[in-house]
């Protein structure tokens, strides 16, 4: 199975799972269940998602499938409200309502357990303000950055309005995480792919997202 395939999602749902998905903007402004930012590794085709509209991103096959790259509203439908959903809202730049519309849309008539998180604090803002009562939090890894950017991570997490906070969990255990902890946020962490990482997040964290071999 691919990543983000709607037979991803039905494995899920038969296996009792919560499901994860990414999701970016079309350049027609459509929500996209992607995870890259071009199609070259998950469909084998040459494009920016940004820069196609989403008939001609839909055109495209996941790689090894028959499968077509599915819009957010067809995601909604198939999962139904019968699993935990985290939709992780990719949008690295500063313009960031078109897809935060998108998906605000796609979720006006769902009716199921559903968060959104972001690496980009301004993503949690949008939401915040102009669709509250939908549950966010914010995306966090220390990969390639420096560890001493305490500042920066607070300032990010004050700007996002998160509910929660979701943590890389090759960053744990941290203070950072120990410290929003105190303040009553509930912080989850992510990929967990083995047993040695579920034994340091119980020791760190509320919950997990994490990654079930195909």
């Amino acid at each position: 199975m691919v990543e983000n395939s709607p037979s991803a999602f039905r494995a899920a749902l038969d296996a009792g799972h919560g499901i994860e998905l990414d999701v970016q903007v079309s350049a027609d402004g459509e929500a996209i269940v992607f995870h890259d930012y071009d199609l070259r590794r998950l469909a084998g085709a040459d494009g920016k998602l940004a820069d196609l509209p989403a008939a001609a991103i839909s055109a495209h096959r996941l790689t090894g499938t028959e499968e077509a790259i599915p819009i957010l509203p067809d995601i909604l439908a198939l999962i139904d409200g019968r699993a935990p959903l985290l939709i992780e809202v990719k949008s690295p730049g500063r313009d960031v309502a078109p897809l935060c519309e998108a998906v605000n849309r796609a979720l006006a008539s769902y009716i199921g357990p559903v968060a959104v998180m972001s690496f980009n604090p301004a993503i949690g803002h949008w939401f915040a303000k102009r669709a509250p009562d939908v549950l966010r939090g914010l995306v966090v890894t220390e990969e390639g950055r420096p560890r001493h950017g305490w500042l920066k991570r607070w300032l990010s997490l004050r700007w996002s309005r998160a509910d929660f906070l979701a943590y890389d969990i090759r960053d744990l255990p941290s203070r950072f995480v120990d410290a929003v902890r105190a303040k009553g946020m509930k912080v989850g962490t992510w990929t967990v792919r083995t047993d040695a990482q579920r034994t340091i997040a119980a020791a760190s964290v509320d919950q997990i997202i994490y990654e079930v071999p195909a």
